[in-house]
């Protein structure tokens, strides 16, 4: 068994097992990380040897730092990483490269199809029938996307709402409600199949499948990091939230992040009902001011970011231009009328 994990922030991690009779056997770890003193690395194979397979991450780790010798130093590694790495390989856990990328980057859509289209093509790459999809989306009208769990009338005042000429939607996952304006927004969708994250916990898959995010923010000039669970950040403040879920009994993983480049806070805190301790979860102190982390700290136009987020997600993974079917489509907007353009799944949690 085979299972790689790149550490965040950190190296990749890479191991190769066997399992016999319920426990690990013929451990050898290795990877592009820095380890001292050489001798650590036989101490990481020998702490593993013999554990029982279906022991956790954390208890692997355990069995690591318990028997590594005194005055180690780890670098771009960690004990709990390679646990990561033995659970992928015992979950038989495919890698980015294993996978044929799509790219699907059409014009705009409304906010209700666009949560449509998420859980469609998302069930797609679960049947088989799509391959692994970065969608990248466009927003034919301003929106406040709330989150599967939340409140409607606890997050949105309906009167600023309508004022403004914003939708509300709610998506499929968890998470905070997002304020969403074409221009100055910028979110993509991950539709991918379970085993690109098997062998991870929920937390770890977040980080995982953003990696490569802050390798293009950072191609751009941004210094940006994983917030855990679910943000990404960098010494300006939040850059962007995530949020997943699981279909077709985990066959897939929707992830899907939406970027801030440009926000009218003033607006922004109109339409939210933000108390002051989420102020600056939401990118400012004060309704008195624009927020602009991707705009001021890159220099380039949405466009422009955009264009370099995917050439990096190309250049790591591989990526072809697709789009789209006739089929998903009519299923997104059968989908639409049925449940994401109704007030009965908008005011679930009313």
């Amino acid at each position: 068994m085979h299972g790689e994990y790149m550490v965040p922030g950190g190296k990749l991690v890479v191991v190769d097992l066997d399992v016999r009779e319920g426990v690990l056997r013929d451990v050898r770890v290795s990877g592009d990380f820095f380890l001292e003193p050489d001798e650590a690395l036989t101490a990481v194979d020998r702490a593993l040897e013999g554990a029982p397979a279906e022991l956790d991450a954390a208890g692997l780790a355990a069995r690591i730092d318990a028997a590594l010798p005194p005055g180690t130093e780890m670098y771009g590694l960690t004990a709990e990483g390679v646990g990561v790495a033995v659970r992928r390989a015992v979950a038989n856990a495919t890698d980015w490269t294993d996978h044929d990328w799509q790219l699907v980057h059409d014009g705009p859509r409304s906010p209700a199809l666009h949560m449509a289209l998420d859980e469609v093509l998302t069930a797609e790459v679960a049947a088989g029938r799509r391959p692994p999809t970065l969608r990248v989306w466009e927003w034919g009208a301003p929106a406040v996307v709330i989150g599967s769990f939340q409140s409607l009338r606890n997050e949105v005042d309906p009167a600023a709402a309508e004022r403004h000429g914003i939708t509300v939607v709610r998506r499929i996952s968890g998470g905070g409600a997002m304020f969403i304006e074409p221009g100055n927004t910028i979110t993509y969708s991950l539709s991918v199949p379970g085993s690109l994250v098997s062998g991870l916990s929920f937390a770890d898959s977040y980080a995982y499948l953003d990696d490569w995010v802050l390798g293009a923010l950072g191609d751009m000039g941004v210094k940006a990091w994983y917030q855990p669970l679910n943000d990404i950040t960098s010494e300006a403040g939040k850059i962007a939230g995530a949020a997943q879920k699981r279909v077709a009994d985990g066959g897939a993983v929707l992830h899907h992040v939406t970027m801030a480049y440009d926000i009218d806070a003033d607006k922004m805190t109109e339409v939210l009902r933000i108390g002051r301790e989420k102020l600056s979860d939401k990118g400012t102190r004060s309704a008195n001011k624009r927020v602009d982390p991707l705009r001021r700290q890159t220099g380039l136009s949405r466009e422009a970011v955009i264009g370099r987020m995917i050439d990096s997600f190309r250049a790591r993974h591989g990526l072809v231009d697709g789009g789209v079917t006739p089929r998903e489509l009519a299923l997104a907007e059968d989908l639409t009328a049925r449940k994401f353009a109704t007030p009965e799944w908008t005011a679930r949690v009313p």
